[in-house]
């Protein structure tokens, strides 16, 4: 069974950007929010994606995860009837040590947050934390994609 293990976190500054290989701009919809599972909808550049993921454990570091790509024009349609809301953002893609780490920066009504992860292959293995990182978030609903179209950032 595919699964994920990530570890999240707030980033001060915009100096990542600096330091990105690479940025992409993704769109994404909810399709099911139940806390059991998760269904989405995503848009990177122009390649959709459809992605299942399960509920996290106690850490919040580790679930399942399953997508697949799907045709662009799927995607779109896909997006017409997902949950109200969407997640609007660019992901920078930032080399730190022997990891990548994935930086969004959200736009709309989560303008202004900023957060990183890092995919690990166990919740224990070290890796190295650049400077721009600070609170780790791992765990914390809140900070979850699918949390933030229902409730954004700028209603905190």
């Amino acid at each position: 069974m595919p699964f994920e293990i990530e570890k999240k976190f707030l980033v001060a500054g915009d100096t990542f950007k600096q330091d990105a290989e690479k940025q992409v701009h993704i769109v994404q919809g909810y399709l099911s929010t139940v806390p059991e599972r998760t269904v989405r909808v995503r848009i990177k550049d122009d390649t959709g994606y459809l992605t299942i993921k399960g509920k996290s454990n106690e850490s919040g570091a580790s679930r399942y995860e399953w997508e697949k790509e799907i045709n662009i024009n799927e995607a779109k349609e896909l997006l017409e009837i997902c949950e109200a809301g969407v997640i609007d953002k660019t992901r920078f893609l930032v080399t730190s040590g022997a990891h990548t780490f994935e930086v969004d920066e959200f736009y709309g009504d989560n303008q202004g947050l900023v957060v990183a992860e890092v995919e690990l292959d166990s919740e224990d293995e070290a890796f190295e934390k650049p400077k721009w990182i600070t609170e780790e978030v791992t765990g914390q609903n809140k900070y979850y994609n699918a949390m933030l179209m229902q409730n954004p950032y700028k209603n905190w």
